[in-house]
């Protein structure tokens, strides 16, 4: 038996589930930076009116989440969450995948995405992605590393539904 994985915009009601998803999968970061992550203490009602957020349900439960933001020149993925239920079955690279279709479906070229240096699983996951390193800097105590990948201009309905905001 396998699981039905579905993928879906989030609305407004969705902020308090997108929040304690983020806390859950960021929780684990703490020890290591000695704060809590940026995404831990996001604003997401506001979020949602700015941001594009999809949600990725297993069966019936909010398994992931990613977080795009359509600037100028590029698209920029602000959050990939995953349930610690959930970790480790691959989520995180199709919501990766996916945000590479919406960058391509809205006509950009490329997609960035930031974090913490001493995130390594991310920093890994991302370089076996394609990501490079574009530069480090200075935050809250530590280092951000900024990254960004090309992507190919591609037309996808699901993307296209909901534009650039």
């Amino acid at each position: 038996m396998s699981d039905t994985i579905a993928l879906r915009p989030a609305v407004a009601a969705d902020a308090p589930a997108i929040r304690d998803l983020t806390r859950d999968a960021y929780a684990k970061w703490i020890p290591v930076i000695g704060r809590e992550p940026k995404p831990m203490t996001a604003d997401y009602a506001a979020a949602l009116r700015n941001h594009r957020i999809d949600l990725l349900h297993v069966d019936a439960d909010l398994a992931a989440l990613i977080e795009m933001i359509p600037e100028t020149d590029h698209l920029l993925i602000e959050n990939v969450a995953v349930s610690p239920r959930f970790q480790r079955r691959g989520l995180g690279r199709q919501l990766m995948a996916h945000a590479e279709r919406v960058a391509g479906s809205l006509g950009y070229a490329e997609i960035k995405l930031y974090t913490n240096k001493l995130f390594a699983a991310n920093l890994l996951l991302y370089a076996q992605l394609g990501y490079r390193v574009d530069r480090e800097e200075e935050f809250s105590g530590g280092r951000v590393v900024h990254m960004s990948k090309p992507v190919r201009s591609e037309p996808d309905s699901s993307a296209s539904e909901h534009g650039r905001r």
